[in-house]
């Protein structure tokens, strides 16, 4: 285990880790507009990307949704993408009808549990008005396409814990708007608590810890997450914050912060020095409980992505 793996278990744990442990995630369309430029401010910081090889981002393989183009996955959802090296959305829901989801049959084909393996799998695969309605209506249909999406991803689930070897299990499912959850927390806990609730118990049974991401505004239902087995959250900043998540997260589970993306692009490099300073001052600790983790789409300047991660150096060792 690498310097950077024992801080990245110390801090999920509480257990003082050197560092606060820093990535910051480049979208393939930043590489494909920055190229080489940006390349020098990743050599730059070796203690952030970490093991990165001069010239890989030219090899970079982008995940199938990430190209150009219509992609149909294992349930019949269509994915549309206008742009090249950014995530596509669904575009075609293949079960339109309360009637549809009653002939619904899981997919044999075994594709792992991509981003939204629960929540917008279910939204994908009705439409988000419809499902707004089931959740609304409370069908019977709402169970029952639910219980269909569940057995499929606990299959899923016991195929990777079989071949996957990690200590620690990455679960996505953007479950928040900007604003709010899209249904009430009561609802949430009533039809969609009880799946986290079996996937993250039987992840713990097997030994291994869950990182749950989840963008949007979430903080209401973070309590539920963190009974759910949840290790390691990684909220958005902006949706939530920062106040919210002191008292959700500080000393109760180790966050993951998703550092506010929607300045980067137009702020200055001294509000993004401010920003992450504020973070590790509220929500860290000397005995952990804090990772940080900044996202810049193309959209980010240069100067701004060199910015973030001169920060993030200087803060990880805020509590050493």
């Amino acid at each position: 285990m690498n310097s950077y793996e024992q801080d990245y278990f110390k801090a999920m744990k509480y257990e003082y880790p050197s560092r606060i442990p820093t990535e910051v995630s480049l979208l393939p369309a930043t590489w494909a507009k920055y190229g080489e430029a940006l390349e020098e401010i990743v050599i730059r910081y070796p203690t952030i990307f970490r093991g990165y090889v001069k010239g890989s981002y030219k090899h970079n393989i982008k995940p199938e949704t990430y190209h150009e183009g219509e992609h149909i996955d294992v349930w019949g959802c269509v994915w549309s993408n206008i742009h090249d090296g950014m995530e596509a959305i669904v575009t075609h829901h293949p079960v339109p009808t309360r009637g549809a989801v009653r002939q619904l049959k899981a997919p044999e084909e075994d594709a792992g549990l991509p981003h939204g393996f629960m929540y917008l799998r279910l939204a994908d695969l009705r439409g988000f008005e419809e499902l707004m309605i089931d959740f609304a209506e409370e069908p019977p249909e709402l169970q029952l396409l639910i219980d269909i999406v569940l057995e499929y991803n606990m299959r899923q689930l016991k195929i990777i814990l079989e071949n996957n070897k990690s200590k620690v299990l990455y679960f996505g499912d953007d479950l928040g708007m900007q604003d709010s959850l899209p249904i009430s927390p009561d609802k949430w806990r009533k039809y969609l608590k009880p799946c986290y609730m079996k996937m993250y118990q039987y992840t713990h049974d097997h030994g291994r810890y869950v990182y749950m991401h989840s963008d949007g505004q979430i903080y209401p239902i973070i309590p539920d997450l963190i009974e759910c087995g949840v290790n390691i959250i990684n909220p958005q900043f902006r949706a939530n914050g920062l106040d919210n998540l002191v008292k959700t997260c500080k000393g109760k589970v180790c966050v993951n912060l998703d550092l506010d993306r929607q300045m980067f692009p137009f702020c200055t490099p001294e509000d993004i020095d401010d920003h992450i300073r504020e973070a590790v001052e509220k929500l860290g600790s000397p005995e952990g409980g804090l990772m940080l983790l900044a996202e810049c789409a193309p959209d980010v300047p240069l100067e701004n992505i060199e910015a973030i991660c001169s920060s993030l150096e200087k803060y990880s060792l805020f509590f050493s």
